[in-house]
């Protein structure tokens, strides 16, 4: 199951590095410090920060990557969500208090 967090995720940086789901992210920015000539050679996919891939193949993981529906998804949701929404028509309510006096 891709949402459990019990599963264990292959380090890009070391493939011997198997991590628990949950410490995913944490693993990533200390394992990158270790193999900074690893990391020069891998991309950060734009829709998912924890999917790093060879540089060369950015363009086909940027095609195929599943979480791009999820972004493109609530990018629609944003632009339908502005153009719903309803006018306000609070007023304020008539206040006698006069601070100048």
């Amino acid at each position: 199951d891709a949402q459990d967090p019990e599963r264990l995720v292959q380090c890009p940086y070391d493939k011997h590095h198997q991590i628990r789901a949950r410490r995913f992210p944490y693993h990533l920015v200390k394992c990158r410090k270790s193999h900074p000539e690893e990391a020069k050679q891998l991309a950060t996919c734009p829709f998912n920060a924890r999917h790093l891939v060879p540089q060369q193949h950015l363009g086909d993981h940027i095609v195929t990557c599943t979480d791009k529906g999820f972004v493109e998804q609530d990018i629609l949701s944003q632009s339908c969500g502005s153009q719903r929404e309803a006018v306000s028509t609070w007023q304020a309510p008539p206040c006698d208090e006069d601070w100048e006096t």
